[in-house]
């Protein structure tokens, strides 16, 4: 089974309200949309997002890594070799994991289909459904009281809350607001986007612990280079350090493992390069007794798809961040997960269970009029 042909397309999706960290303000959900057609037909989709402060790509960056490395690689090789082919779009160059990403997943979309399985199942089938938190963007301590009082009203019962941005007493306003309005069998998950230093994470997390805001976990409080810093946190706080962004490869992963700079880890396909090297990231967890969660970023239904069937196929990842296709003012994908509020259930068709991409304009990246 031959891969035949490689497009790409650009996608941009305005959200229903500013998604806000303390890294960006994202407005519209950008994508660059990857279609793989094998010689019998057969189609796979990948997925993506330019996130510059975090990934380092750009639209323009993802769709020239994947045209003029990817693709020449990649055209007329045998999916049967797929361990081949997957190292080597690891190995044939440095960095650029979401444009990696988008076309190992589109691989996985293939082979799934021609095993005539659901990904999740041709992974390892541990659950068809799981449950997503929901975020709550970073403003003032009234705004996100507001906001988190609409999602759980939604059917939300975990909440990931951004902070980080402005200074720790604004920080802790903020939490204690959302508390307050929420009640205390909500969950709250913080997410610092790597707004702290050591010593005022520290100082931050011991205050609300001296509060009993009742914070399950803080995710990457410190700077992504920062592995020092983060065990100095790990190990001066009670409540559990995830890592995110200090986490991007296998060996980084197990830097912070064997480090214990970290209580969890936070795969993203976009940080890893795509769902082969994510396993590995989860199985290195997974033997040292650490959990993992699976997030994402801005992301439309291909990419969110594509993270949840690996999520839900592993038993060591426990904890879900699939929000992003919640907060797209319209749908572009048909098919891929199902959301019930909270709830996202896999879908039964072989592969991503993606039926069609309606994609505005014009024709795919290299492709003749």
């Amino acid at each position: 089974m031959r891969i035949d042909k490689i497009e790409t397309y650009r996608v941009a999706i305005p959200l229903m309200k500013p998604f806000k960290t303390a890294l960006r303000t994202v407005h519209t959900a950008e994508s660059i949309i990857v279609k793989i057609t094998c010689e019998d037909g057969t189609i796979g989709w990948g997925e993506a997002p330019p996130t510059i402060v975090i990934t380092g790509e750009s639209l323009s960056s993802i769709e020239s890594a994947i045209h003029h490395v990817l693709k020449p690689f990649l055209e007329n090789q045998s999916l049967r070799n797929y361990e081949e082919i997957f190292q080597g779009i690891q190995s044939i160059m440095i960095g650029n994991s979401s444009a990696k990403a988008a076309v190992d997943m589109a691989l996985y979309d293939c082979l799934s289909k021609i095993c005539k399985l659901p990904l999740y199942q041709f992974l390892g089938g541990h659950k068809d459904e799981i449950e997503t938190d929901f975020t709550v963007s970073v403003n003032g301590p009234e705004e996100m009281g507001e906001d988190a009082v609409t999602y759980v009203q939604q059917g939300f019962d975990v909440l990931k809350v951004k902070v980080g941005k402005d200074d720790i007493k604004t920080d802790i306003e903020r939490i204690r607001e959302i508390r307050s309005r929420v009640g205390r069998e909500i969950k709250i998950r913080l997410d610092a986007n790597q707004g702290w230093k050591p010593k005022e994470a520290i100082q931050a997390i011991r205050k609300m612990e001296s509060l009993n805001l009742n914070i399950e976990l803080v995710e990457q409080p410190v700077k992504a280079w920062d592995i020092e810093g983060l065990k100095q946190v790990t190990d001066n706080v009670d409540t559990q350090i995830m890592a995110d962004e200090s986490v991007f490869t296998p060996k980084q992963a197990f830097d912070v493992i064997k480090s214990k700079s970290a209580d969890l880890i936070n795969i993203k396909l976009m940080k890893s390069g795509g769902i082969y090297q994510a396993q590995i990231i989860n199985q290195l967890a997974e033997v040292c007794g650490m959990e993992c969660m699976v997030g994402s970023m801005i992301e439309t239904r291909i990419g969110i798809s594509a993270a949840a069937h690996f999520a839900a196929s592993k038993k060591n990842i426990t904890r879900f961040d699939f929000d992003a296709p919640l907060m797209l003012a319209r749908e572009v994908i048909e098919g891929g997960i199902k959301y019930s509020g909270r709830r996202i259930t896999l879908p039964k068709e072989p592969g991503l269970g993606i039926r069609n991409v309606n994609i505005e304009g014009g024709l795919a990246i290299g492709e003749k009029p």
